[in-house]
């Protein structure tokens, strides 16, 4: 990312003294609607991201300008702010401040590449930007786990959004051409190399958002967790779909409701992908890496149910361009399909993607291309 932009307007607003942090937005590659059940994700940081350009001032006061917002915002260290942007740096500020760590006011410039309402997780890169820079201005002596809980918690808190850790997680502890398996339950972490040669991964955004995501979600989480309920009668051991196998499940088929039943063995399932697809990139075959994906799609769309139409026909696209693998990422009924596909064969894909999305809905889908790049950083 260029960020002279950044600096530019820092130096017009607060002069030439600042230090530069950066952090990084997120794809999942497989492994979703996991984590609430304890399970497995498999995320990376993204080469799109957040930078501010940032100073202590000396004072209780922080002076922050968005520059995509084009907007200033000012408030104490103890004063909730108006602009919703800023519930993100206040709710980081908060969360220190509760760990009784001393910090003081400052002045910043923050700006990013990261498309907004993408799913690529930008609250999650602006709430790690600003752990990483007060770590560092105000030598807080904070791990990365401690900066990713910082970001979840400002998340619940200042905001009201109730997110898991994998957004926060992938954007701290990213690493240039790998991915995290995070077991959600333990937060133990594990990298891989994902170096597919000759290989793109691009993101095709279905630009629609259905109304249904917020209500659905809900809906799953009580049929995972009725599921639960029901086997832990017998093998009390189970306390998350992550303790149950299909066979064990399986037991249960008649005593659970049906769409119960397809939501558990959804999950249950896609764990057990993430773990073939960390054991398809050990031995570098993206073939089979591929497949899992197209295969997590399938269970999203026909088991889980939080796919749509929309996104169902852009994988069927990658299907007859000969993708290497697609699926649907995120919560659901709408948002991006991520895309992993031969180089040779990106422009005849995007090109089809395009013409055909736009004969069937109208607009064209936004593209998106990404690396897997690094975690949170001082860039100087």
């Amino acid at each position: 990312m260029d960020y002279t932009h950044i600096c530019r307007k820092f130096e017009e607003l607060f002069g030439k003294e600042y230090s530069l942090y950066a952090s990084p937005g997120r794809v999942n590659l497989i492994g979703e609607h996991t984590d609430y059940n304890g399970g497995f994700v498999f995320p990376g940081a993204i080469d799109k991201m957040i930078v501010t350009a940032i100073r202590p001032n000396g004072t209780r006061t922080v002076n922050a300008w968005s520059y995509d917002m084009n907007e200033a915002a000012r408030f104490a260290l103890d004063e909730k702010p108006t602009q919703g942007w800023a519930l993100y740096i206040y709710g980081v500020i908060v969360e220190i401040l509760k760990r009784e760590l001393k910090i003081e006011g400052f002045d910043c410039v923050f700006g990013g590449d990261i498309p907004i309402g993408s799913g690529l997780s930008t609250s999650a890169a602006l709430e790690s930007t600003f752990v990483c820079a007060l770590n560092g201005m105000f030598d807080l002596g904070l791990s990365k786990l401690d900066f990713a809980q910082i970001g979840q918690a400002a998340e619940h808190n200042a905001v009201g959004v109730r997110c898991g850790i994998m957004d926060q997680f992938a954007s701290v502890f990213g690493e240039e051409g790998k991915l995290i398996r995070l077991d959600c339950r333990s937060l133990e972490y594990e990298l891989f190399p994902f170096h597919p040669k000759n290989c793109r991964v691009v993101l095709l955004d279905t630009q629609v958002k259905h109304n249904l995501a917020a209500s659905e979600y809900n809906i799953r989480r009580a049929e995972c967790e009725e599921g639960v309920a029901t086997i832990s009668k017998v093998y009390p051991e189970v306390k998350l779909l992550r303790d149950v196998t299909p066979e064990m499940l399986t037991e249960f088929k008649n005593q659970l409701p049906e769409s119960t039943f397809r939501r558990c063995m959804y999950v249950i399932k896609e764990d057990i992908r993430v773990m073939e697809a960390c054991a398809a990139l050990q031995k570098d075959d993206y073939k089979r890496f591929g497949e899992l994906m197209y295969c997590s799609h399938e269970g999203l769309s026909k088991e889980y149910n939080v796919s749509c139409e929309e996104s169902d026909f852009l994988v069927d696209v990658a299907v007859r361009n000969g993708v290497l693998g697609a699926r649907m990422m995120g919560g659901g009924f709408g948002g991006c399909t991520i895309n992993l596909l031969e180089a040779d064969k990106y422009d005849a894909f995007i090109a089809d993607a395009t013409a055909a999305y736009s004969k069937a809905y109208g607009k064209a889908p936004k593209i998106y291309d990404v690396c897997i790049g690094q975690g949170s950083h001082k860039i100087k």
